[in-house]
């Protein structure tokens, strides 16, 4: 039954998830190909797809809508502010590393659009950035699965359990960040 979903929606699932945040969902897509359920190379082209796709959205929002949207979000003010700071001190290696720096993640962009960097720098930025972040996100899952093997032996005996629980600790983890951002 979890095998016949995960092989059934896996890809979109990463896909969509990395579309809107996605550090724990391609994590889980990683173990999933360990697991052999998955494909790494498609769960990783997945990761980089919807991490593009949803950073280009957001510098697009950001660069088209900004100033209206943060009328209406005052809440975001201060942390766009820090990335428009931390972009004129450090733009190249901001544009790379958005993507691992937590809470920074999905505002990045949106500031990014707010700001004078051309389209085509940020979109040549992204491209880059996407491809180092979904290849090390996906096998850090993938090793991931890996060491859960070593340490409990053959997982499918417990592959229910196991996915059970990474799944139970990722809606855990996404919970506490909702409640945190409100």
């Amino acid at each position: 039954m979890l095998e016949t979903w995960i092989t059934s929606y896996g890809y979109p699932v990463v896909l969509a998830g990395t579309f809107l945040e996605g550090e724990t969902v391609l994590v889980l897509g990683g173990v999933a190909a360990h697991m052999r359920y998955l494909s790494l190379e498609l769960v990783i082209a997945c990761g980089f797809l919807g991490s593009l796709t949803g950073d280009q959205l957001y510098f697009y929002l950001g660069r088209r809508h900004g100033k209206a949207l943060l009328a209406r979000h005052p809440d975001w003010q201060t942390r766009v502010q820090r990335v428009l700071r931390q972009l004129e001190r450090q733009q190249n290696w901001l544009l790379l590393s958005f993507r691992f720096l937590y809470g920074l993640r999905s505002i990045t962009p949106f500031a990014v659009g707010l700001s004078t960097i051309p389209w085509l720098r940020f979109t040549l930025f992204n491209l880059l950035g996407a491809g180092i972040w979904a290849s090390v996100i996906g096998l850090a899952g993938y090793y991931f699965g890996r060491a859960i093997e070593t340490v409990i032996g053959d997982i499918r005996h417990y592959e229910l359990e196991v996915m059970g629980g990474i799944i139970a600790a990722a809606v855990l983890l996404w919970v506490v960040h909702r409640y945190r951002r409100r």
